[in-house]
């Protein structure tokens, strides 16, 4: 039971311990956001003399640093703020490089909430960030003089209280603990909540507004339009190549031989006979290839049989050991379909040539709206999406349906890499393996 008790108040304790350090970084910091404030404040007034243009966008970095820090504190308590300034746009060199952003950070509507966030939060910052703090400073200060220290403290001549209890005795210590205790059982409760109520006061006034999304969801949106052309043009060259190069020259050989063998029916039929065997050997890979083209456009067990059954079918083909848990009880439309296949396809390819790895699992399942699949491998690690051009083109085909890769990869490993899409089902699943 005693076991049982110290695992379940190690978290708390660990909570309420990050939360006051989180408390800690918030009093600190109010009296720099009324610094900046106070800056930022006079140089927007110095405008129209001529200082402010060069100060205010010294200064916004700074005032956009801060903020950006409480975002972070808050993220660290549960709560997600999304960055709320609006995309930048070039501007001339020189002066009148200044006055265009001076201009642009005026009207933002974002650098207005920022200054207001900071001139309220020299109150509020300070206030609930010193709370959890103070706290736990009063609960130790009572478990010291608890203790014996009270002892020391009288034969210094002084008359010392803790709370409402004179420390003058061993049983009026003994309450001064308990005291001291309930303090400390305060502290635990009230530390993660105190930070979080910041966190959510932040979220108010440092998330986006309704402009901010829209800019934002604009720009996302040019972005992957963008990605959907140039992928598609690649796709487009690819097939064009495999075509010229294969089934095209295959078909160009196969007439050859027809001739020939045309012209050599009547005077060798021998020789006919052995070029439109080869004809009809040259047939058969043409139309091999043909097919091997078509599974690279939209694969028929795709098609035929959804997503489920088609990575199913990748893991069997896979020269590693792969486990594949699914649960996706219904169709999705084909170009989420598609997409979803050649990124888990992509990812196996690289387990089996870069990651130096015997076994991956593939965890594929469809909630709240959202189709998530996870790929596991043993392998070595110090996969980098930033590095190579298949895990980019996963993250772009994802960005293309709103969705997000996210890829975990430490030297050593294990890789975990985290496709999500959001999409609907919208027909039941007929078959399966």
């Amino acid at each position: 039971m005693d076991a049982i008790s110290t695992a379940q108040f190690r978290p708390i304790l660990s909570r309420a311990l990050r939360a006051t350090g989180r408390g800690v970084v918030l009093a600190a910091t109010a009296v720099l956001s009324l610094a900046l404030f106070v800056a930022t404040t006079l140089a927007t007034a110095f405008i129209l003399l001529g200082v402010g243009v060069l100060l205010l966008p010294l200064l916004t970095p700074l005032v956009r640093r801060l903020t950006g820090l409480y975002r972070d504190l808050a993220a660290r308590s549960g709560v997600t703020i999304a960055t709320p300034y609006l995309p930048g746009s070039p501007t001339e060199p020189g002066v009148v490089g200044w006055v265009q952003r001076c201009r642009f950070i005026l009207t933002d509507p974002a650098s207005w909430r920022d200054l207001l966030f900071l001139l309220l939060n020299v109150v509020v910052g300070f206030a609930l960030g010193l709370l959890p703090v103070a706290l736990l400073v009063y609960a130790v200060e009572g478990l010291l003089l608890s203790s014996g220290f009270w002892v020391l403290v009288r034969e210094s001549g002084v008359d010392f209280w803790y709370g409402f209890t004179p420390m003058d005795t061993w049983p009026r210590a003994a309450l001064g603990a308990l005291v001291s205790l309930t303090v400390f059982g305060i502290w635990l409760a009230v530390a993660p909540g105190v930070v979080a109520g910041h966190a959510h006061f932040a979220k108010a006034l440092l998330g986006p507004s309704e402009r901010a999304l829209i800019a934002s969801r604009m720009r996302h949106l040019s972005e992957t339009r963008s990605d959907v052309i140039n992928i598609q043009a690649t796709e487009l060259r690819r097939i064009e190549r495999d075509l010229h190069d294969g089934a095209q020259a295959r078909l160009v050989a196969i007439g050859m031989k027809l001739g020939a063998a045309t012209r050599q029916l009547h005077t060798n039929p021998d020789a006919a006979e052995t070029l439109l065997v080869d004809a009809r050997n040259a047939t058969a890979t043409a139309l091999e290839e043909l097919r091997c083209l078509i599974r690279g456009i939209h694969p028929p067990v795709l098609a035929e049989r959804g997503l489920e059954d088609a990575v199913r079918a990748i893991a069997l083909e896979s020269p590693i050991d792969v486990t594949v848990t699914a649960d996706v009880p219904g169709r999705l439309a084909a170009p989420a379909e598609s997409a979803v296949y050649f990124a888990i396809s992509e990812l196996l390819t690289n387990v089996a040539k870069h990651a130096n790895a015997d076994r991956a699992s593939i965890d594929l399942r469809h909630e709240d709206g959202s189709l998530r699949a996870v790929v596991i491998d043993n392998g070595q690690g110090g996969a980098d999406a930033s590095a190579g051009t298949g895990l980019r083109g996963i993250e772009r085909r994802c960005a293309t349906f709103d969705g997000t890769f996210v890829l975990s990869s430490p030297e050593g490993g294990p890789t975990n890499a985290i496709l999500e899409l959001p999409c609907a089902l919208y027909s039941p699943r007929t078959s399966s393996f």
